[in-house]
């Protein structure tokens, strides 16, 4: 089953396990998917994994973009045979001593984790994250780079700029900022009172450098902030069109989170969710982990993905990328960048490079 000549749609799917089912073949090959996000259980061994997105890439002409939440830390969906990348908090305490070392730090372990990613077939990774840590949020938590917007500045430049080098596009999250509240918007709708003034000081300041740096897709927060609007930040054209599209001037692609989030819930049904996000000035929708509203999805949205839209999603697949992790273990900057993040806190049996 392939579909030659059909344009990506505005969702992201996810399928049930380490090879295609006939379910998730009809899903991806609808014309409104447009993405598949991969968990740990679409993962058994860097060989299936590598089948897995070639056979998902073979379904569709344009492929289909195949994503994944792998930031390194507690939230790496691929272990074994791949490099245990350390928290990204490890770099912005490199930054506290050492702001140069931190820098090539950011940029080695950026390439690392990318051009591990794109060995195996997969496009982008919704990283890295841009959330200052205020000490309150456990969700977020030591996946913050710093508590400083200009060191998470940095040193989220330099990891960038590593994704780049192995062929991938970077998505900054979760706009604009999850790390001041204290609940979870996995399981809570968490609110954010604070004015915009707050915000745009501290919490913007990473958007902002990096928006203006050529950022490729950033992912909106499912948080409400009532002082500038009573919806969450997915659902707003005021942080999306006005302040994202036109304020700071964002040109990438935008990602809403998984629609099936406890703060996604007060838009009401999946396919509400959808056209919540979409008419707000999300291009992608994540829906995840839920095989029946992900079929209620794609029955009853009704929806064409605009061009430019397409034409930013075009930018969002993987390029030049090592056909293995044979040739990459021959490649001497992936040798040299695994050598340098082993100072982070990688032992160097972790590393599937080194041995």
């Amino acid at each position: 089953m392939t579909a030659a000549g059909l344009p990506l749609g505005p969702v992201v799917l996810d399928v049930a396990g380490t090879a295609l089912t006939d379910a998730d073949r009809g899903r991806l090959t609808h014309s409104l998917a447009g993405g598949v996000i991969l968990f740990s259980r679409n993962y058994s061994s860097p060989e299936q994994l590598a089948r897995l997105t070639a056979e998902i890439h073979a379904l569709r002409n344009p492929p289909l973009i195949v994503a994944v939440d792998h930031e390194g830390g507690r939230v790496q969906r691929f272990r074994e045979g791949f490099t245990a990348i350390p928290p990204m908090r490890a770099l912005g305490q490199t930054w506290d001593t050492d702001r140069k070392r931190a820098r090539a730090l950011a940029h080695d372990t950026g390439f690392v984790l990318a051009a591990e990613l794109r060995a195996h077939g997969v496009d982008l990774t919704f990283a890295p994250v841009l959330d200052l840590d205020y000490g309150a949020s456990s969700v977020i938590g030591d996946r913050a780079l710093h508590s400083d917007p200009l060191a998470i500045s940095e040193l989220a430049r330099a990891l960038i700029r590593g994704f780049k080098l192995a062929g991938m596009s970077a998505v900054g999250k979760h706009f604009p900022g999850h790390g001041y509240v204290r609940a979870d918007s996995h399981h809570e709708v968490p609110i954010d009172e604070r004015p915009y003034a707050d915000i745009e000081a501290r919490d913007l300041v990473p958007f902002r450098r990096l928006a203006a740096a050529g950022l490729g897709g950033i992912m909106p927060a499912h948080v409400i902030y009532p002082k500038i609007d009573g919806r969450p930040a997915g659902y707003s054209a005021i942080w999306l069109k006005r302040v994202l599209r036109e304020e700071l001037a964002f040109g990438g692609t935008i990602f809403s989170d998984d629609l099936g989030m406890e703060g996604a819930s007060v838009a009401g049904g999946i396919v509400a969710r959808a056209e919540a996000a979409l008419a707000a000035g999300c291009d992608m929708v994540l829906a995840c982990n839920d095989p029946a509203a992900m079929d209620e999805l794609l029955a009853g949205l009704n929806y064409a993905t605009p061009p430019a839209a397409l034409a930013r999603l075009a930018r969002m697949h993987g390029r030049a990328q090592a056909k293995n992790m044979e040739k990459l273990r021959q490649d001497s900057r992936y040798v040299e960048a695994l050598r340098a993040i082993a100072e982070i806190g990688v032992k160097e049996g972790e590393l599937p490079g080194i041995s």
